[in-house]
This record gives structure tokens, C-alpha cells and sequence, in this order.
């Protein structure tokens, strides 16, 4: 138990042995130029860590889209093919339509193939089950004068959505285009998409283009598509997702002109190009009308679309003492890593490894006063040899001396 109180009331301080190795001398050097290369190359050039960071970026986004096309030999413009129509950052573009006309309340046959029937007890089973236009009645009614399918009780008749129809090609020319103002809540910066060099003259003639007009905010849409590395007819036959990314990465150290956004196009749902069952993009929208005798009725219309979410992220970093102290005390403290790496090698792989032993630890006790008050220090340092070399301090203070 002694030993034990002993033991835990020491105290372990720093020796320095010079070892005149080449080989060690080496690995020490080139591992604290590693330790240093790494934390001004990559810490403090490359990550800046002498900055203090806001990632709470607050973003707001308006569009707007322009164009004509023909569809079905009718003009379309914004109100027909853009929802919703608010410019919000998530905007759809119709490409192409199915519509049913003339839908009532009422009683009529399913249009699908699955719902295909000779007699009521085919139809029966989907009794208090959703069918794809409305609810089953179980019974078993003349869809034409060659095919009986089962009824159903919902808005009639019945949509068919196998039709066949060509895209709306002109959507390729259509522009998108785009307001972003972000704000860093920790800096009180804000900014916005339209640089102090943009002119209404540049705004009526710019396109965007990755090579020459890279902070123009308009957009082509069959560029986008082309920057997304998409196929622009397969895209507008099945429809999809395209995400347009403003990224903001802002050095407020620099001046106000090197804060700008950049620009990044890709497919969002890339995982439905390989899905058989329900590719591309697509939804249903109805418009209602009301009859002279207060019947409703609605033109139903199944669209095919490209959607575009504009997503915007960044963050922005200024200088500040507190992170630059904390790197900086890293950067020091990591550069004793080469002394315990050249520590390792010496103790345990290079020849003369137990001379090193010898040199580097040594146990020192205390003994009692002398009777001028002076402290008796003893030192005592195994060698090779298996040797004691003992000694007391005249003067008060400890001193150690080595003898090969």
C-alpha cells in the first residue's frame, strides 16, 4: 500500500538527449515539415481556420418564365403550362397533356384493362376497394360494343391516359428567370444574384452560359437540361425533376465584388430513370365549370412536366482571433509528433536502442537535510555496463552528469 501512495505522489519532467543520427535526424526534420506543410497548406490556406463560419444561410427566390408554344394547334403561354403560378423556387413547366373534357358526377365504366369483366362477380371483389377513376359498384356494364368493363361511381367519364401525344418542343427556348438574395444572419451580410455590373440593357440580352456569361440570371431551359446532362426530348416526353443549386462561399475578408453566386445544374430524380413502373414526372390538376342548371362539370388534365427546384446553399467566413489561437496551439502541439515517432524508433528499432534506454530514463529520490540545510540529491542512471553512477549537489541544486 505504501508503494502504491508512493508511486502516485511522482513527478515526471522533460529530459533532453541529443542523438547525433543522420537517420533520425532525418525522419525528425522531414515528419515536422509534413506537420507544418499540412496545417498552412491545408488548415489555415485551404480551410481557413483562422475564419469564423456562418452556414445559416437565409435565402428567398422568385422566378419567372417566358415563352410560347403550340400544343395541339393551340398557342400555350405562361398561365397554361407554368404551376404553380406564384414564381416560387419549385415551378413546373408542362410539356404535354392528357385531358379529358366534360367530367360530371356520375355512373360509367372503368377504362382500364385490369377492371375487364363479363359478369357482375368479376367485378364484385372490388367492392369497398379505390378503382383508378372512382369507387366500384360491382356491377359489370358496356364499355363499347365490344368490351364490357366494371362500373364505377366518380366523376364520368372515365379518364385514358394510354393516349399517345407529342411533347411540346418549343419548351426548349423557354427562359427562366431568377432572383436570389441571401443574407449571412452572423455577419449581417446580405447580397443578391444581381451583380452592380448588370444593366437592364444586359438583362434583355444575356443568356446565361457556363463559359462567357457565368452571373447572367437568365436561363435557357434547354440549356439547363444540357448543363444537367439530360436528354431534353426524352425528358419532355416522361417529364423530371432538375435541380438548378446557387452556392454562395464568401471570403468577407476579401472585398464585397469576390461574393458572388455560382451556378450547378443536375437531375434530382435520377433513381425513376431506371424505375419501369413509374418514370419521369407527372400529375393531375382539374379546371371546374358550372352548367346553367348548377351541374359541375371539370376538364380533367393529366401533365407531364419538368420540374426545377432552385435550392440555394453557401456559407461565409470572416477572420477571428479565437479559432486563428485554436489552430495555431494544434499547429505547436502537433509538431511533437515527430519526437515521439524518432522516440519509437530509437527505443525499439535502431542499434544501440538500450543505450537510448539508459540515457533517457533516469529515477531520481530525495534525502534527508544535511545539517547546513543543504538537499542531498541522488541520481542513479543504469548503463550498459550495469554500472551506478551516484552524486550530490554542494550547492542545493540537482545536477547530472553522464560518463561513458
Amino acid at each position: 500500500m505504501w508503494s502504491c501512495i508512493t508511486d502516485f505522489f511522482t513527478y515526471e519532467t522533460t529530459k533532453s538527449v541529443v542523438v547525433k543520427s543522420w537517420t533520425i535526424g532525418i525522419i525528425n526534420r522531414v515528419v515536422q515539415l509534413i506537420i507544418i506543410s499540412y496545417f498552412i497548406g491545408w488548415v489555415f490556406v485551404y480551410e481557413k481556420a483562422y475564419q469564423v463560419r456562418d452556414t445559416a444561410i437565409e435565402s428567398s427566390v422568385m422566378t419567372k418564365v417566358k415563352g410560347f408554344g403550340v400544343y395541339n394547334d393551340k398557342v400555350m403561354d405562361v398561365a397554361d403550362y407554368v404551376t404553380p403560378t406564384q414564381g416560387a423556387s419549385v415551378f413546373c413547366i408542362i410539356t404535354k397533356m392528357i385531358t379529358t373534357e366534360n367530367q360530371v358526377q356520375g355512373y360509367c365504366p372503368e377504362s382500364e384493362k385490369k377492371y375487364n369483366c363479363t359478369k357482375d362477380s368479376h367485378c364484385s371483389k372490388f367492392i369497398n376497394k379505390p378503382g383508378s377513376n372512382g369507387i366500384p359498384t360491382g356491377r359489370c356494364v358496356p364499355f363499347n360494343a365490344t368490351l364490357k368493363t366494371c362500373e364505377i361511381k366518380g366523376w364520368c367519364p372515365a379518364e385514358i391516359d394510354t393516349i399517345k401525344t407529342t411533347p411540346m418542343m418549343e419548351v426548349a427556348n423557354f427562359t427562366i428567370f431568377i432572383k436570389n438574395s441571401i443574407r449571412f444572419p452572423s455577419f449581417n451580410y446580405t447580397k443578391g444574384n444581381f451583380l452592380p455590373n448588370i444593366t437592364n440593357d444586359y438583362i434583355k440580352k444575356c443568356k446565361f452560359d457556363i463559359d462567357n456569361n457565368i452571373y447572367c440570371p437568365i436561363f435557357r431551359v434547354g440549356d439547363v437540361v444540357r448543363f444537367a446532362n439530360q436528354n431534353f426530348t426524352k425528358l419532355a416526353d416522361k417529364g423530371g425533376v432538375i435541380g438548378i443549386k446557387i452556392g454562395w462561399m464568401c471570403d468577407l475578408d476579401k472585398s464585397d465584388d469576390q461574393c458572388n453566386p455560382s451556378y450547378s445544374f443536375t437531375r434530382l430524380d435520377a433513381m425513376s430513370q431506371k424505375n419501369a413502373v413509374s418514370p419521369g414526372y407527372n400529375f393531375r390538376f382539374a379546371k371546374y365549370y358550372k352548367m346553367d342548371n348548377g351541374t359541375d362539370y371539370r376538364t380533367l388534365i393529366k401533365a407531364y412536366a419538368i420540374r426545377f427546384d432552385v435550392l440555394v446553399n453557401g456559407n461565409a467566413g470572416k477572420f477571428n482571433m479565437i479559432p486563428t489561437l485554436i489552430n495555431m496551439v494544434a499547429a505547436f502541439t502537433s509538431v511533437g509528433v515527430g519526437t515521439v515517432l524518432c522516440d519509437i524508433i530509437l527505443l525499439n528499432f535502431l542499434k544501440g536502442a538500450e543505450q537510448y534506454k539508459a540515457r533517457k530514463f533516469e529515477e531520481v529520490s530525495d534525502t534527508p537535510m544535511d545539517t547546513q540545510g543543504r538537499g542531498l540529491y541522488r541520481s542513479q542512471l543504469s548503463l550498459r555496463d550495469n554500472e551506478t553512477i551516484m552524486r550530490s549537489s554542494d550547492s542545493g541544486a540537482f545536477s547530472i552528469e553522464h560518463y561513458s
